[in-house]
């Protein structure tokens, strides 16, 4: 299975070069460069706790009733303390590129995340798509992270 995995990625890939990924397949940015949702439900990085990533060095699912909206997405926190953290100075939390995949950025892509795939580097967040793409990302972080502020805002349009 894996291996079929691994072929599917490659494949999606090389045939949507140029292109981004539909904004269903997208979990946290729509091309406006507001936050939306995965699968549509308005939930940004796939319900799981920003800040946790930073307090607890680990991802954590957040629960509805410690949430907060903030740029056209619900973001869920596993504590109130951590959705107040997060309301004080949200840009500090939210992952980098809107929550898209760091390295697919770098390479040209806005695709989707998984939430247990990440890296904080100088304070900041970055997601990644796979465990696959998480490795290839942690061979030249400072390179791809150049790249991918070259051409984020240019991916939005």
């Amino acid at each position: 299975m894996k291996l079929l995995t691994r072929i599917a990625i490659t494949l999606l890939f090389v045939f949507t070069a140029g292109q981004t990924l539909a904004a269903s397949e997208v979990n946290t940015l729509d091309k406006e460069g507001l936050l939306s949702s995965y699968e549509e439900t308005g939930i940004a990085i796939r319900g799981y706790d920003t800040v946790a990533y930073f307090t607890q060095g680990k991802p954590v699912e957040g629960k509805p009733e410690h949430s907060i909206d903030w740029r056209g997405a619900t973001w869920l926190f596993s504590t109130q303390e951590h959705a107040e953290l997060f309301d004080a100075e949200p840009e500090k939390y939210a992952p980098q590129y809107g929550g898209y995949c760091a390295y697919g950025v770098a390479q040209g892509y806005l695709v989707k995340i998984e939430p247990d795939q990440w890296s904080i580097v100088d304070n900041k967040l970055y997601l990644n798509y796979d465990r696959g793409v998480q490795k290839k990302w942690v061979k030249d972080i400072p390179g791809f992270i150049t790249k991918a502020n070259d051409q984020f805002s240019a991916l939005l349009k």
